[in-house]
């Protein structure tokens, strides 16, 4: 859909991220900012987060981890969330035009966006789940612990799912099972009493394209 933002009109998806990256300019973050509950408008710890995530886009084709992103700026993730209380993907991510979707394919010519398909994945036990193209469980109501232990394999998490990882997972499906909506990144670290370096080191790929990837949930 469309929306008009100082009369200058913008091509988003039903929660508000740009369909393509390069349509991003100042004018969309100031004018969004106020739709994510931030009141006083961005200020320059505003603008070096969303700087930093595009211009590590740039130079790296994916969206930049939220771990990568406070250490960058030197935030603690409470500082995160004062500055994006809607989010990390759904806040700092989406003033900056970038999601955990874009990938930057071709470097000197146009951009080539991944199109989002399903396939089926089967692992042990002769079951089948239906994920797409970015990994992510299609129905979150196929997810079952099969499913959790063997995407946790595909990552390469050190050791495997622990009693901490399972109590993570578990946060989030029952959130989601509760309210319909997938925690944010604060709501998380809050509610299971650990800061961003302890997620960092139980999900390493990152919380959306980790903890939330395993737990078979997707943001967006």
């Amino acid at each position: 859909m469309k929306i008009n933002l100082k009369d200058k009109a913008y091509e988003v998806d039903e929660l508000g991220f740009l369909t393509n990256y390069d349509h991003w300019d100042e004018n969309f973050a100031s004018e969004m900012a106020s739709r994510l509950k931030i009141r006083e408008g961005l200020s320059k710890k505003h603008w070096d987060v969303i700087y930093f995530i595009r211009k590590y886009f740039f130079k790296n084709g994916v969206c930049p981890r939220v771990f990568e992103t406070c250490k960058a700026n030197r935030l603690a993730i409470r500082d995160l969330e004062k500055l994006f209380p809607s989010g990390y993907q759904r806040g700092a991510c989406l003033l900056a035009g970038i999601s955990y979707k874009d990938r930057l394919v071709n470097y000197y010519g146009e951009p080539v966006p991944i199109h989002v398909t399903e396939k089926e994945v089967a692992i042990p036990k002769g079951k089948i789940y239906r994920i797409d193209a970015y990994g992510f469980l299609v129905d979150p109501g196929e997810w079952d612990k099969d499913y959790a232990v063997n995407k946790a394999l595909e990552m390469k998490i050190p050791g495997g799912l622990t009693k901490k990882h399972w109590e993570i997972i578990q946060y989030l499906r029952d959130s989601w099972q509760r309210n319909g909506l997938v925690p944010t990144v604060y709501e998380c670290c809050k509610s299971n009493h650990i800061e961003s370096e302890d997620l960092e080191k139980l999900f390493p790929d990152g919380y959306q394209r980790g903890a939330i990837k395993i737990a078979g949930l997707r943001i967006i």
